[in-house]
């Protein structure tokens, strides 16, 4: 494998492919994780093309050799689709181009931009009124977003953000550019491509490497838009059921959280209304267990407040959502709100975080029978879930995407997104601190999967965008993409017919599939997965040579300082600390009682070499500025813990 590498590091040097080695800044930065789930990935070199023609020189090199490629855009995959511990990283952060045209309400954009990149031609133009479809995370990939069907904000009013798509480019796995469009024969196919890539294209037919999509327009005529956040903990707890024995009174109160919870999410509400929710359980939380409400609303301020007024009765969270919505101008809203909003989900996509992670994922329709059963459910397990992990860094979070509206106007087969009765997109996080608790919160997990699934569509529904990556094999395919499924293998034998774009959870080819499996399978059972993600990575995780590389860095520390001035504002100029430190992370490498990589020398996340760290640090200082830059809530998470 090593030859193997070697010739295709100098194949692709050789014609000015940007590509990196382990040790390298860019490889660091590339690999770097926000789920220690994932803290041993290391791919045998990430490679960072610049134009489609580059992609397509990969495609061919890797296919030739038999590499695997893993395409990582954000970054922001719940199940880590987007981490690679062999083969090839193929990080497509440079292809960051973005064209807007106003007139044709159209933005072109390359496949390696965020939604920030996107944004920041409406922000920066003032167009006010108008809205790309795009995520709620400024720094999510547009990539995974649009080829997984796409949840906006404004889906309610506009649709999934792949019903914007107008036309595609992509890499085939012949290494062929092909570009499909919306207008091309649905029964050719390039058609059905295209009717492919709107729900189920992430990683199964090609590589994206460009897409145009529409430009919508905000009903409100000076483009307004109004926008809250309110976080809610009832003065009698959610799951304290000692209150609510204690006096008529407190079970009044108890029965309130719940009724004006099921009213909540069996409203009705019009189409320009979306309001998202998070219910949190977090046993060091002071203020007890609380609901987070993120308010968008296509309309001018009297109109939401009347909306609220009449749909929420509980006289609190009613008067506070209204005063912790604004009106403002949409670019403004782009710039500065979706961050504040999305803030402690925008913490933890950064490597700066420090935290396990598992997910899971629901459909949800909005029939009163199966909202009062869901929410029973989750409110008990809060209280279990409290009672268990009581002082244990740990956090439970069930977060309801408000969907349905137009998003519900196209039927399941107009596009490979399946899921259109879907009025809630709900997902379940589980995050811990010690590696030694992830059993108890698979178990968890397990448990809680267990009883939500019967409610989710079809008993079975799940969202790629929100990807679960205990699904079975036999199942994944069924739960992502419903009754689509078979047509999507159809297409996949006509571009990938060696199945050359092969992941785990990816489309399979059609022959001989076995797809009647249990969704959540208990053998492997959950809890004995514990450990088995670090631990297969870790057969291929290699650490570079750690006393060269800090010699190296010690004797041109004065130089490497300069050329960063981030790092030199770091330290505020004090050189010998940082040559002290270095002297310090010798002596602990030498010494075999104190593995390297404790978290007193290094934090988790890169624990390669203190020059590593340090160009780390540098990075978390350009996140902090941004954050700033956004007049962010988030407070910097960064120590000086080198």
């Amino acid at each position: 494998m090593d030859k193997t590498i070697d010739e295709a590091i100098e194949l692709f040097r050789s014609q000015k492919i940007p590509v990196f080695e382990p040790g390298e800044e860019e490889y660091e930065r590339s690999v770097a994780t926000p789920n220690l789930l994932f803290r041993f990935s290391r791919p045998h070199l990430v490679i960072q093309p610049e134009t489609a023609s580059h992609v397509q020189a990969i495609i061919k090199q890797a296919r030739a050799q038999k590499l695997k490629i893993t395409i990582k855009c954000g970054g922001h995959s719940y199940a880590g689709h987007s981490t690679a511990y062999k083969g090839i990283l193929l990080d497509l952060k440079k292809m960051n181009t973005v064209m807007l045209d106003i007139k044709s309400k159209t933005v072109t954009m390359d496949a390696g931009c965020t939604w920030g990149h996107v944004y920041k031609k409406l922000v920066n133009g003032r167009h006010n009124g108008f809205i790309i479809n795009g995520g709620r995370c400024p720094f999510v990939g547009v990539s995974g977003f649009i080829l997984g069907g796409g949840l906006s904000p404004f889906t309610r009013s506009f649709g999934m953000g792949c019903d914007t798509l107008e036309e595609a480019t992509v890499v085939t796995a012949d290494g062929e550019l092909v570009t499909v469009k919306d207008n091309d024969d649905p029964n050719s196919k390039e058609g059905k491509l295209f009717w492919a890539l709107r729900g189920a294209g992430g990683g199964n037919f090609g590589v994206l490497v460009k897409m145009k999509l529409k430009v919508q327009q905000l009903q409100n005529k000076d483009g307004v838009v109004v926008a809250g956040r309110y976080q809610w903990f009832p003065n009698s707890g959610i799951t304290n059921d000692l209150m609510s024995t204690m006096n008529n009174f407190y079970t009044t109160v108890t029965n309130d959280f719940m009724t004006t919870m099921n009213n909540f999410y069996t409203t009705d509400w019009p189409n320009q209304m979306t309001i998202d929710s998070t219910w949190m359980c977090d046993p060091q939380q002071k203020e007890g267990d609380g609901v987070r409400f993120l308010v968008y609303y296509d309309g001018n301020k009297d109109e939401f407040d009347t909306l609220i007024d009449k749909y929420i009765k509980q006289p609190e969270l009613a008067k506070q959502l209204k005063r912790r919505s604004l009106p403002e101008k949409s670019t403004r809203f782009l710039h500065e709100t979706l961050v504040a909003q999305w803030s402690e989900e925008t913490t933890k996509a950064f490597p700066t975080n420090k935290t396990y992670n598992i997910y899971s994922s629901f459909v949800f329709n909005n029939d009163k029978i199966s909202i009062e059963k869901v929410t029973a459910i989750i409110r008990e397990e809060m209280k279990t879930f409290r009672r268990l992990y009581r002082g244990e860094k740990v956090q439970f979070l069930v977060t309801w995407i408000h969907s349905g509206g137009k998003a519900r106007e196209k039927k399941p087969s107009d596009t490979a997104f399946f899921w259109r009765e879907a009025v809630y997109h709900t997902y379940v996080t589980v995050d811990w601190e010690d590696k030694w608790m992830e059993r108890d919160m698979r178990g968890f997990l397990k448990n809680v999967k267990k009883k939500l699934r019967p409610f989710s569509l079809k008993r079975e529904a799940a969202f790629i965008n929100f990807a679960d990556g205990e699904l079975s094999k036999k199942a994944h395919e069924r739960a992502y993409f419903g009754n689509n499924r078979k047509e999507l293998r159809r297409i996949k034998e006509i571009w990938d017919k060696d199945n050359f774009f092969k992941w785990t959870q990816g489309i399979q080819l059609p022959q001989g599939i076995d797809d009647d499996g249990e969704l959540d399978v208990d053998v492997p059972d959950k809890e004995d997965m514990t450990d088995t993600i670090a631990e297969e990575q870790w057969e291929y995780f290699k650490t570079d040579d750690f006393v060269k590389d800090l010699k190296e860095f010690v004797d041109n520390v004065d130089k490497f300082v300069k050329e960063h001035p981030l790092l030199e504002r770091f330290f505020k100029g004090k050189k010998n600390y940082i040559k002290e430190l270095a002297q310090k992370a010798a002596d602990l490498k030498n010494d075999p009682s104190t593995p390297l990589g404790s978290k007193d020398l290094l934090p988790k996340t890169i624990k390669v070499t203190l020059r590593q760290q340090v160009i780390y640090c540098g990075k978390c200082l350009e996140i902090g500025e941004v954050k700033r830059a956004h007049n962010s809530p988030v407070r910097s998470t960064l120590t000086t813990t080198v």
